[in-house]
This record gives C-alpha cells, structure tokens and sequence, in this order.
C-alpha cells in the first residue's frame, strides 16, 4: 500500500503549490492566505534549492505562517540534508512560521520507504515558536544518508508532532519520549513493518501510556503497525486514555482481539472520537463496538476480511 495523494490542507490552510502557480502566471495570495509548497516535479531539471530561493525572493516571508516541503529529487531519492540547511538558513526571514510539513510525497514520486530524510531535530531549535510540525521519510536501511531520525530536545510551543513511515525505527519514539515538549496535544507514529525498517517495539511506546509525560496531550495515534493489537491491550489500562479527547489505532493490523482487549479494558466513552479505518474486524466486532460507544464517533471504513491469511498495514513500501 501506497501514500497516493498530496495533501490539500496543512495548519488550518489551503496548500498552494508555489511552482505551479508562478510558472502559470498567476497571482500570488497574501502570505498568510495559504501553506507553501515548495516542490519540483518528477523527470525535471527543477532545483529545489532555486525554487526555495525563489520562494524567499517573491513573497513576503516575514507574513508565512505554514510551509509544506514537496517533492526535492526530480529523478532518484535525494537527501534531504540539502534542502533543510537552505530551510534553517531561512530561519530568520520565516519569524511567523508555525507549521512545517516535510515529505509531501506520494508514491508516483517516490515510495515512501524510498524517501531519503534526516535527522530533524535542527528545524526545532531553529524555529523556537513552530507549533505544528509533520516529517515522513524512511529508515536508515533503506536510504543512502542517515534516514528519519530525532535527538531529544526541549520545544516549548510545539503542539502537534506526527512521523510518517513506512518503517519508524524506534530511536524516533524513544527520542520523542525523553523531549520535553510541554504544550504537546498531539502526537502520532506512523509505525510501518519490520521490512522497511520499523524497529518500533511496544516497550518503546510505554512512556506514552503511563499519562506522566506531556501532560497536555489531548490526541495519541499509534497507527500503521503490525503490532496494532498488542498496543490496542496495553492501551486498555494506560492511564493516559482517560484525558485523551480522541484516538488513533487506524492503517494497522487491527484484528478482533485487539479490539476485544480495548473493549475489555477501561472505559472509552468520553472519547470524541475513535479512528479505526483500515482493520481486519469481523462484523459482530463492529457490531460491538458501535454498540459499546454510542456518543464515539468511531471509523471502521476500509474494512478488510478477517479471514484473510495476509493481513498487511495500510502504508509500507
């Protein structure tokens, strides 16, 4: 399974494709209007390092509140080591940036176990009032610089943190656990498969679940796992699940015996919502969790059949 769209909207705003809006001659927005994304398009002789600095030249930066990275290898897989030196080097002239999402990058482009990121601990020590901030990339393994990584680090305005992988090694929630990052709400791990690097194991999730770190997490998603099952039981008696508003054990290996262990476990009705899409549960599973929790909304689209030898998470390759 693939990442087969880009997104459209980051941090509250519509994302404009910088590139394709001034080679078609058209208008450019008001700073603040909209999230920049800085991208070159596949087989091209684009730089993103020129599009960046074009960027910087025709736009009032000082005004730009969200920025989303897009494609930087017009052909193979690039490091990212190049354009986030130009990104930190701009730090200054960004003052009001506040969301960063680096890796919009959907399977046409490059396979996400194929995207070549690196250590981002940089961009948050060079951005001290960054609120939100989204990385995907791959492992070390599979890429030929140092692959997704995190230094633990103290941010005191960071609000949102989610890893995308296909392969999440666990230096990246170990890392995240042991940051401080006091205004946290939301915090999510693509986890992804052992095949492409995920070496994430349950015990490097437990200090998320014991309710002692960032006090003011509000959303917790562990998603996109082989083990979805085994998080699903020990989430059933984590103390941090009663301050959590919302969810995620969506994109994984989500079978009925994980769901029956969270049934089984404390109580989940004062959750606002319940992600879920994209599991292995029977119908009367289903059937019991909508039952279970009627004031939840709960996803269970994407539904795939129990029976089902191969069983598989939603993003990998």
């Amino acid at each position: 399974m693939t990442v087969n769209t880009h997104i459209e909207d980051f941090h509250g705003l519509p994302v404009l494709d910088f590139s394709s809006t001034v080679d078609g001659g058209a208008a450019l927005p008001e700073p603040g209007a909209v999230a920049w994304k800085i991208a070159v398009e596949y087989e091209t002789e684009q730089d993103w390092i020129t599009r960046w600095g074009q960027f910087l030249d025709r736009v009032d930066t000082t005004a730009v509140t969200a920025v989303v990275v897009g494609a930087w290898s017009p052909e193979e897989p690039e490091s990212f080591a190049g354009p986030l030196a130009a990104i930190l080097a701009a730090a200054e002239r960004l003052p009001a940036l506040r969301g960063l999402f680096i890796g919009d990058i959907t399977y046409e482009e490059s396979e996400i176990s194929w995207i070549d990121m690196v250590d981002v601990t940089p961009v948050l020590t060079a951005f001290p009032l960054l609120t939100e901030l989204v990385v995907r990339g791959a492992a070390q393994e599979w890429v030929e610089g140092e692959g997704i990584g995190l230094q633990p680090v103290r941010h005191e305005h960071l609000r949102a943190l989610r890893f995308e992988s296909g392969g999440l090694p666990g230096e990246v929630p170990r890392a995240v656990a042991a940051s401080e990052l006091p205004a946290l709400e939301r915090l999510e791990f693509w986890l992804g498969v052992a095949n492409y690097g995920g070496s994430t194991r349950l015990a490097d999730l437990e200090p998320f679940l014991d309710g002692t770190r960032f006090p003011a997490l509000r959303h917790l998603g562990l998603q996109n796992s082989e083990i979805q099952d085994e998080i699903a039981a020990a989430l059933a008696h984590a103390p941090v699940v009663a301050r959590l508003e919302s969810l995620n054990l969506s994109m994984g290996v989500f079978t009925d015996q994980g769901a029956t262990a969270l049934l089984d476990g404390q109580p989940l009705t004062h959750l606002k919502s319940l992600d879920l899409h994209h599991h292995f549960l029977s119908r009367p599973v289903q059937d019991r969790l909508r039952e279970a929790l009627p004031g939840v909304e709960i996803d269970l689209s994407e539904g795939g059949n129990p029976a089902d030898r191969w069983q598989y998470v939603a993003v990998a390759e």
